[in-house]
């Protein structure tokens, strides 16, 4: 009589291989291949595996290395839009943006700034804050009543007193009320020259001359730097 040559290691083999295709258990194609090889080893000649299981394992190895054949084109197809994208964005540099932000910057000559938001809702009473470096109210305009939808007004780069403020960023705060009193929704803007695009946050983010960073997905609108003086 022919003892079979299955041993431990062959029915541990099997055991790991039928747990692995029957319990969905995640496997990759070496750990896949391996468990195969040793249950074919380890069998027992006398009682060799069913075909129709082995058969089974095999469509099962082949769909394995289908999937994992498209998981890697698909890798190399978003890495290809990506760096596409990574390129179609750097385009923005020297080009004025308009993004989500509440920055305005002076050049010191006291030709003022634009200052841009848009609201929810109409306003009762609507106020521009001009806040300088180190949070103080420099000057404070007050818009009253303004209508749903985007509002755009020009500070001229002075505080109460009339002094005209040195260059440098100041911030934009947009305080809105309805006829109850109760505040009404507003997103601000801002704009500048986009002088650099920087990638290592995993998106690109936008970093704008007025010292404004913002992902790109903060952009509003691109236009061409005006580069007469």
């Amino acid at each position: 009589m022919v003892d079979g040559v299955s041993g431990p290691g062959g029915s541990a083999a099997a055991a790991s291989l039928s747990q692995a295709l029957s319990g969905g258990q995640e496997m990759g194609r070496d750990e896949f291949l391996k468990l195969l090889i040793a249950q074919i080893k380890n069998q027992d000649p006398l009682e060799p595996q069913d075909n129709s299981t082995f058969v089974a394992e095999l469509a099962q190895f082949s769909s394995l290395e289908q999937a994992m054949g498209m998981n890697e084109r698909l890798d190399m197809l978003a890495l290809q839009q990506q760096g596409l994208a990574n390129s179609q964005v750097t385009s923005l540099v020297g080009r004025i943006a308009t993004v989500k932000g509440s920055i305005v910057t002076l050049d010191g000559s006291g030709t003022g700034a634009q200052v841009a938001f848009s609201q929810a809702a109409s306003s009762a009473n609507t106020k521009v804050q001009i806040q300088d470096q180190n949070g103080n109210v420099i000057r404070t305009i007050d818009l009253g009543a303004r209508p749903k939808g985007v509002s755009t007004i020009m500070w001229d780069g002075r505080d109460t007193a009339g002094n005209v403020m040195p260059k440098g960023p100041y911030a934009v705060s947009v305080v809105t009320a309805d006829d109850n009193g109760s505040p009404v929704g507003v997103s601000q803007e801002t704009s500048g020259v986009v002088v650099s695009v920087a990638f290592d946050q995993g998106y690109p983010v936008l970093q704008l001359d007025n010292g404004v960073s913002v992902p790109v997905s903060d952009l509003l609108r691109v236009k061409t730097a005006n580069t007469t003086t």
